[in-house]
């Protein structure tokens, strides 16, 4: 039997089983089960409460010979359940050199853990595996137990009144995505909710989100992640830089801790399913943005968490020198997806969250990292993104890759499976450089409002598998693409070095905010036109949130580290920007009520006739800034669209070809006109007068009905 730690009152035990992995209670006791192949020892610890200041009271080690089913160590204890705080410790070799980085002094969290608790006594330094003072860095072995400034896991409880909540399958070609930050939206004082920076706050601003026609929110990360890992100051004014973006992830099952408004133990896991069931009321779905390309553990240098003190050797891709990590994230180190481990490890990630979470979907992270194998070669069918894309749980859940890596890997429009929808970059990078006047974008734009075919068909994919986007959390808002031509990064304390150097943007005069009317007249019929192009475009539209109201970062471009005013959404700039928020609510209003831009197939030949300001075919590598199109319903139901863009400087008069049927154009939108008249609802579009001809204003975009 294992050996107990003599107490008055040790826990009775059994051999336990070795799956479920995690906590699983049964026979009025707890299981406890924890994979490590390479272990010579593990120890389960149990704690009376969360304080990371607290020693265990029972410290349970337990015997290989009857606590071990293959790689899996596993103990049933007596009298555990709901509420229970344990961790681990792990002991093996620690060779470096060899890929083992085992230490028994490190306090380990279960990976299954679907709560923490402790998480803001986090001290990462204290986690090194590593004697950070000797010469010889990570070849050196730490004596220093840091079980004080480890969180530790909390069996969680499950009994959660859902009210007969389901997921919504609403369908891709309907879906309106609003990409935001769970704290950052409702931080700043402006927000006036009663739960600033919360799962509750966000549930304030659900009537603000319906009011706008979101149909899903994706959240950055929610999962456990140590907002104070960094050790820089910002340059500028001294203070602490903070993990604000969250993409360092500690523990994959656990919604984050601080985002709760109740600092109680398990109270994150009742305020998250609170949050979604709200959202579903409302006929919102939760997108999360997951991290399985890597973890908060980082390389060599990295603190010992959980993955790196159970298994380092299995769970990440290692260099042929394994002391050192593959690095295709750009953050230290790469999960080794596609080891049947690893692979399992995610598959029940992500049902944990479809099924006791409730969530409709996942954006993965560098999801092109996921395809890689063991020596870091990109697979052409990777088992992992398979097993996701077939997995009978998954099977209806919205799956989207950001189907790039760190490691040069950009695969959009060929991101293996159909099932999945990619962010489509190229959308981005050409419709900016469109609408900055680049010569020689036509083409491309047209292909991108016309859903990306020359992307996406040639492998039997549609419009849906393209996410489309202007902006996202990742580079300048949609108000700094047009005020700014260069990042402001200085205040990131990195010599403005980091953050894309490819932004295609423009500031129209003065780098910067500014007074002056003429620069801000062009800035404002900008966003306007980047608006009204992610709309009209056939695929999935996804907006930055705060772009709505004109959020600004003050030109940074790479705000990860910024949680501050810089990256909290400023509310007082909807009231001032309310002409913003009334275009993007009305376009929205208009994706919807026209189903021709949202048809989940490309156009044909009979849906789209392409024009040149003179009425004929553009010429496609022409140094013109000017082209337009008619859109015409193939069930001749819908009323016809045009479309009229103008890049240029210079007014153009376009020629118009009339509509059949008698029909008369009318105007839609035309965003060179004043608020209101940029925008008409249905059924109060004015007559076109001259039915032949539309002036077309410098720097901007028309939409015509026929009726």
């Amino acid at each position: 039997m294992a050996d107990i730690a003599t107490t008055l009152n040790a826990p009775r035990l059994r051999v336990g089983v070795p799956l479920p992995l995690g906590a699983y209670e049964y026979s009025g006791g707890l299981n406890l089960a924890v994979f490590s192949r390479h272990a010579t020892q593990v120890s389960v610890l149990l704690f009376d409460a969360p304080s990371s200041a607290e020693m265990p009271c029972h410290s349970i080690e337990l015997d290989p010979t009857q606590h071990r089913t293959g790689d899996i160590w596993h103990v049933w204890i007596e009298g555990l359940g709901r509420g229970a705080i344990y961790a681990w410790r792990v002991d093996g070799p620690y060779q470096p050199e060899l890929g083992h980085r085992f230490n028994r002094h490190k306090v380990l969290l279960d990976p299954y853990a679907a709560a923490l608790v402790g998480t803001d006594c986090w001290n990462f330094a204290c986690a090194c595996g590593f004697d950070a003072a000797s010469p010889m860095f990570d070849l050196s072995f730490s004596n220093e137990d840091d079980i004080q400034w480890q969180a530790k896991c909390l069996v969680s409880d499950n009994d959660f009144n859902w009210q007969d909540d389901r997921r919504l399958h609403l369908a891709w070609a309907d879906t309106v995505i609003y990409e935001s930050h769970v704290r950052g939206f409702t931080v700043h004082p402006s927000a006036k909710v009663t739960q600033p920076g919360t799962y509750l706050g966000l549930i304030e601003k659900i009537p603000y989100l319906k009011e706008l026609g979101i149909t899903a929110v994706e959240l950055m990360p929610v999962q456990e992640f140590f907002e104070n890992e960094l050790v820089r100051n910002n340059p500028l004014n001294g203070k602490r830089l903070r993990n604000y973006w969250g993409y360092s992830t500690v523990a994959f099952f656990a919604p984050k801790e601080s985002y709760a408004s109740r600092r109680e133990p398990g109270g994150q896991l009742i305020e998250f399913k609170t949050m979604v069931k709200t959202l579903h009321r409302a006929g919102i779905e939760v997108i999360l943005d997951i991290v399985f390309n890597h973890t908060a553990e980082g390389n060599e240098s990295g603190p010992t968490l959980n993955f790196r003190g159970l298994d380092n050797r299995i769970y990440y891709l290692l260099g042929d020198d394994r002391r050192y990590y593959k690095n295709y994230s750009g953050t230290g180190n790469t999960l080794n997806s596609n080891h049947p481990v690893v692979r399992d490890y995610i598959l029940d990630c992500l049902r944990h969250w479809v099924m006791e979470m409730h969530v409709d979907g996942f954006r993965f992270d560098l999801a092109s990292a996921l395809g890689r194998d063991a020596q870091g070669n990109l697979i052409a069918n990777p088992p992992l993104l398979e097993r996701i894309a077939e997995d009978p749980i998954l099977r209806d859940v919205k799956l989207i890759a950001e189907a790039w890596d760190a490691g040069g890997a950009y695969q959009v429009g060929s991101f293996p499976g159909q099932r999945w929808s990619e962010w489509n970059g190229r959308f981005r990078d050409d419709v900016r450089r469109f609408w900055r006047g680049d010569i020689g974008m036509l083409g491309a734009f047209a292909n991108r409002i016309a859903g990306s075919s020359d992307i996406y068909q040639h492998d039997g994919k549609q419009p849906v598998n393209s996410i489309n986007f202007i902006t996202c959390h990742d580079g300048f808002t949609l108000n700094d693409l047009v005020s700014y031509r260069n990042k402001h990064n200085e205040a990131n304390g990195e010599n403005n070095v980091d953050g894309d150097n490819n932004n295609y943007s423009d500031n129209y005069g003065i780098e910067g905010a500014t007074d002056d009317p003429a620069i801000e007249e062009v800035r404002l019929r900008q966003i306007k036109n980047f608006i009204a192009t992610l709309l009209i475009a056939r695929g999935v539209p996804m907006l930055l949130g705060g772009d709505e109201f004109r959020r600004t970062q003050g030109g940074n471009n790479n705000a990860y580290c910024q949680d501050n005013e810089t990256s909290w959404y400023n509310w007082e700039h909807l009231r001032q920007h309310s002409e913003i928020f009334r275009f993007t609510r009305q376009m929205i209003a208009l994706r919807k009520h026209h189903k021709i831009l949202r048809h989940e197939t490309f156009y044909t030949a009979q849906d789209i006739r392409w024009l040149s300001p003179r009425g004929t075919t553009p010429q496609w590598n022409s140094t013109e800034r000017t082209f337009g199109c008619i859109i015409d319903a193939p069930d001749s139901i819908e009323p016809a669209l045009c479309l009229l863009f103008n890049a240029g400087q210079d007014e153009v008069d376009f020629v118009l070809p009339a509509i059949l049927n008698g029909c008369l154009w009318r105007i839609v939108v035309d965003t060179a006109q004043p608020t209101p008249h940029d925008i008409n609802i249905p059924g109060d579009e004015p007559l076109l007068q001259k039915q032949g001809r539309y002036s077309l204003q410098n720097h901007s975009l028309v939409i015509l009905i026929g009726g």
